[in-house]
């Protein structure tokens, strides 16, 4: 795993990235958003799509709403970054469009993005 810590617009946020899945579950999750807390100092995190595990995307299996849930509860606000193009469900494409017009989850295509809505959330 690699944590990069960038401050931006004077906001705080952990980019993580690298090719483990980190995120399995919302223990996991919320794991990964202490240590980026803990150790970058930041409650804004930009995720690559690769550190997620497929589950996430699915649903149905309500992990994505859980960790939605978590990192709420903590007001974590996090951006995750990737080709989102090969998912068809429409469950998911609704839960992006209404996750990207929010304030505090986005699903973006590239790392720069991700930052750039991270620093200028609210």
């Amino acid at each position: 795993m690699n944590i990069e810590h960038i401050t931006q617009n004077g906001v705080n946020i952990a980019v993580i990235s690298g090719p483990e899945k980190l995120i399995t579950s919302t223990s996991s999750a919320l794991e990964l958003a202490m240590t980026a807390r803990y150790e970058a100092g930041a409650d804004r995190i930009a995720i690559e799509k690769s550190a997620i595990a497929e589950d996430f995307f699915i649903l149905s299996t309500g992990v994505a709403g859980e960790i939605l849930q978590k990192f709420i509860n903590y007001h974590i606000k996090a951006a995750i970054w990737g080709d989102f193009s090969r998912y068809t469900s429409k469950p998911l494409r609704d839960f992006i469009y209404e996750s990207n017009n929010g304030r505090d989850f986005f699903f973006v295509e590239t790392r720069e993005e991700a930052v750039r809505r991270l620093a200028e959330a609210p």
